[in-house]
C-alpha cells in the first residue's frame, strides 16, 4: 500500500463522493512498461512494472470494466452520447520497445484494444528515447496486424508551446506522416507531450487548428481526470498510471475519485505563468 497525501485524500475522502458525478470514462495513460527506480514523488512515475501492469489489466478483466479503443471513446463524445458505464481507453505514450515485449502480451490475454502514440523521430533514427529503446518499424507494422492503434507524439517531443509555429506545425505533421506512411493506417489521435499549457489561450487556438488542419480528429493531454460527454476532444484528460497504484487506487481513480488533483494541478500551472509574466 502507498501511504501518501493523494492516495489518502483519494481512497477516503474523495472516493465516497464520485458516486455522484455521473457517467464518465477513463482514458489511462501509462509510459514505459518495465522495472526501474525513479527517485521522483509517486505522482510523477511514469515507470509501471510488468509484473504490475500485468495485475492491473487483471483487475480491469475481474471488474468488469468495458475496455475500448480511442476513437470508440471519441465518436461517442462527438455524437453527444454519454459512454458506457465503466469504459476505459488503454493509451501508451512514447513509443517505447518495452509495450512490445511487456505490455502486449498481456493485452492480448484479454483482448484488450490500445493506442500507442509514437515519437517518430528517434524510431527513424534507430536511437533511444529518453534512455529506453524504441519500437522499430517493424514491430509497429506487426502490432498494427493485431490491433494496436498508432497516435502521434510528436517528431521529436519538444514543449510545443515553446517553439515557433513553423516547428509546432513540422512536429504534429511530420509525425503523422510518418506513420502513415510506414503504416498505410489514417493517423486520427495526438498525444501532447509535456504539461498542457491550458491557460495559454492563444497557444490552444493555435495548436487545434493545425491538429484539425492536418486531419486529427482528437488530441490526448497529461491533464488529470476522467472523460465526459462534454469535454473538449482536442484538450482530453488522462490518468497517469504507474507502479505505485494497486487496485484500490485503479478502482477509484477510474471512478472519478482522483480528480479533484486536476484542480491542483490547474491551479500550479496559472501560478507559474502567472510568475513568469511578472519577471
Amino acid at each position: 500500500m502507498n501511504f501518501r497525501l493523494d492516495r489518502l485524500l483519494t481512497l477516503y475522502l474523495f472516493k465516497p463522493l464520485s458516486r455522484f458525478a455521473g457517467v464518465k470514462s477513463a482514458i489511462l495513460m501509462y509510459h514505459s512498461i518495465s522495472d526501474g527506480c525513479q527517485n521522483v514523488h509517486p505522482y510523477y512515475q511514469t515507470l509501471t512494472s510488468p509484473c504490475v501492469f500485468a495485475e492491473q489489466m487483471r483487475f480491469l478483466h475481474e471488474s468488469g470494466c468495458r475496455v475500448i479503443d480511442l476513437m470508440t471513446l471519441v465518436e461517442s463524445l462527438n455524437a453527444g452520447k454519454e459512454p458506457a458505464p465503466g469504459s476505459v481507453v488503454l493509451t501508451f505514450d512514447d513509443g517505447l520497445c518495452d509495450f512490445y515485449t511487456h505490455a502486449f502480451p498481456v493485452l492480448q490475454e484479454y483482448g484488450f484494444p490500445a493506442t500507442v502514440f509514437l515519437t517518430t523521430g528517434p524510431i527513424d533514427q534507430c536511437v533511444c528515447f529518453m534512455g529506453c529503446k524504441c519500437l522499430s518499424w517493424d514491430e509497429v507494422r506487426e502490432l498494427r496486424k493485431y490491433g494496436v492503434s498508432f497516435g502521434s507524439h510528436t517528431e521529436s517531443h519538444p514543449v510545443l508551446s515553446q517553439i515557433a509555429e513553423k516547428e509546432l506545425l513540422f512536429e504534429i505533421v511530420r509525425s503523422k506522416e510518418r506513420i502513415e506512411f510506414e503504416t498505410g493506417d489514417r493517423v486520427d489521435a495526438f498525444s501532447y507531450p509535456y504539461a498542457f499549457p491550458e491557460h495559454d489561450c492563444a497557444h490552444r487556438k493555435k495548436l487545434e487548428a493545425i491538429l484539425s488542419m492536418s486531419g486529427y480528429k482528437c488530441c490526448v493531454t497529461t491533464r488529470i481526470g476522467t472523460t465526459r460527454c462534454e469535454d473538449d476532444i482536442f484538450c482530453l484528460k488522462r490518468l497517469p498510471v504507474n507502479s505505485m497504484d494497486d487496485r484500490l487506487l485503479l478502482k477509484a481513480k477510474i471512478d472519478g475519485a482522483y480528480d479533484w488533483i486536476y484542480t491542483l494541478q490547474s491551479s500550479y500551472k496559472r501560478f507559474r505563468r502567472g510568475a513568469r509574466n511578472c519577471r
